[in-house]
């Protein structure tokens, strides 16, 4: 396990508490989990994505993850229309391990672009992953 001054913390990217990422990406907003998060779940070997114009509210389920530890949740950090998911992930979903921010789970037409501001900038998470 990392400590927490080895994560690759991208300042470019929001953080929920549940430790997703959201990045906007034009009118888009792609979706994936921290560093912190791969880390804590070891060698991931299995992801669950919704499908292409599936919609979700901020805090819901949209699929889950599954290492040789554990099977976790991914949350929605905002609401919104899936338009693209990371079929790469299908066949190798140790790419989330490798580079958590170029191994993107989904990308989502927000229902309210500013919703991406309400999540944690950089320090904020940092906060929260010193209270873990």
């Amino acid at each position: 396990m990392k400590e927490i001054n080895e994560l690759n913390l991208p300042e470019d990217v929001r953080y929920s508490n549940d430790h997703e990422w959201a990045k906007v990406t034009g009118d888009n907003v792609r979706i994936g989990v921290s560093d912190y998060a791969q880390d804590q779940m070891g060698d991931i070997v299995f992801v669950e994505m919704p499908d292409v114009g599936d919609t979700f509210d901020a805090g819901d389920e949209f699929g889950t993850l599954e290492s040789v530890k554990a099977v976790s949740e991914l949350y929605a950090p905002i609401g919104g229309e899936v338009v693209a998911v990371n079929e790469a992930l299908e066949d190798a979903p140790e790419l989330i391990n490798q580079d958590p921010y170029g191994g993107w789970i989904l990308e989502i037409k927000p229902e309210n672009a500013d919703d991406v501001q309400k999540l944690l900038d950089r320090e904020a998470y940092l906060e929260l992953l010193k209270g873990q």
